[in-house]
């Protein structure tokens, strides 16, 4: 199939006229020259419009600027899916930016080893300060990996699309839903029903910019029963692709990983919601819906001491929700990361 461009780049566009030259700068000399730049501006209320605009003009073979009503970030985002014409499609955030060859990196990566997903190292840093407060998926090295029911590594990569690039074809189907804090997630996990290879570029090329007023720093009952609501669309999606009992045993891993640790976590600061009755009903909602995870051979004990400190701890985890002391785990990874000020990622 012919393609118009080697990558098509949806860059998400609401207010942060601070910081949205210096992602555009960014992109615009990107060693990579076959790109679009999809600017879709979400109703912004400063000047950001006017910005994409400008830069529209002064690249009119790259840039282009679409205006829209603000819906959000879901819609902002499909409506530049929906808009792509690249081989490969990626989306990124303007208030982050990209190293000059970030493109380049992760497209040839994909490219050359025909991987349908290609991700990059990335570091996060605090907007405030500029001080990097980690760096991430940097661990695989220069490697490609085939997803099989055999390997839980696609579990462990991080749920954002800015660091990676997929090709258009495999997900041009797919949309983001509405509904906070957890849209990414379930758009990579639905991404694999989709993919084979994945190729990592380990370089640092993703800077992305911690903002502690984002609505992603807080959950409450709502978003528990939205997240709810679409790990069962996701399900539905592997049945309907008759991928379900293959995957199982990731897609209930990766349920009880987000749902049952990360996002039991970040309610438990919701002074609203009582944890020991959210606990109960999560536990049970795992147990109808994604039952695997109680048995998982990605929890079990001898398969995580051979693969490091972090896995044993989500064995220890999987072992405190069998035996009702979820709680315990809350309590422990509060104190580590309040406390001890340890950012664990898993």
């Amino acid at each position: 199939m012919e393609y118009k461009y080697d990558l098509s780049i949806v860059a998400l566009v609401y207010n942060l006229e601070k910081y949205l030259p210096r992602c555009l700068d960014s992109l615009v000399n990107q060693t990579l020259e076959n790109i679009e730049i999809i600017c879709v501006d979400d109703g912004s209320t400063d000047s950001a419009p006017k910005i994409i605009d400008e830069y529209a003009s002064k690249y009119p073979n790259k840039v282009k600027a679409y205006h829209k009503k603000n819906g959000g970030e879901f819609t902002t985002r499909n409506y530049g899916l929906e808009k792509a014409s690249g081989e490969y499609i990626t989306f990124v955030d303007t208030d982050d930016y990209v190293e000059p060859n970030w493109a380049e990196k992760l497209y040839n990566a994909a490219k050359e080893n025909n991987a349908d997903l290609a991700v990059c190292g990335f570091e996060r840093i605090d907007l405030k300060t500029n001080k990097i407060v980690s760096k991430d998926m940097t661990g695989y090295g220069n490697t490609v990996k085939t997803i099989t029911p055999m390997d839980d590594f696609c579990v462990f990569i991080n749920p954002a699309p800015w660091n990676k690039i997929f090709k258009l074809d495999k997900v041009k189907d797919l949309r983001f839903q509405n509904f906070r804090n957890f849209n990414d997630m379930i758009f990579l996990a639905s991404s694999y029903s989709k993919i084979e290879k994945i190729a990592f570029v380990p370089d640092v090329l993703y800077h992305y910019y911690l903002r502690y007023d984002s609505q992603i720093h807080s959950v409450n009952s709502e978003d528990v029963d939205n997240f709810k609501k679409y790990l069962l669309e996701l399900k539905k999606l592997y049945v309907k692709e008759n991928k379900y009992e293959d995957m199982k045993y990731i897609i209930d891993f990766m349920a009880f990983l987000h749902l049952g640790m990360s996002v039991m976590y970040r309610a438990s600061y919701d002074k609203s919601i009582n944890m020991k009755i959210m606990l109960k009903n999560t536990i049970k909602y795992l147990d109808e819906n994604f039952s695997t995870w109680r048995k998982s051979p990605f929890l079990k004990f001898g398969y995580s001491v051979k693969r490091g400190l972090k896995r044993i701890a989500l064995s220890v985890i999987a072992f405190l929700y069998r035996h009702h002391m979820a709680g315990l785990y809350i309590f422990i990874y509060r104190f580590v990361i309040d406390k001890l000020k340890i950012d664990i990622k898993w």
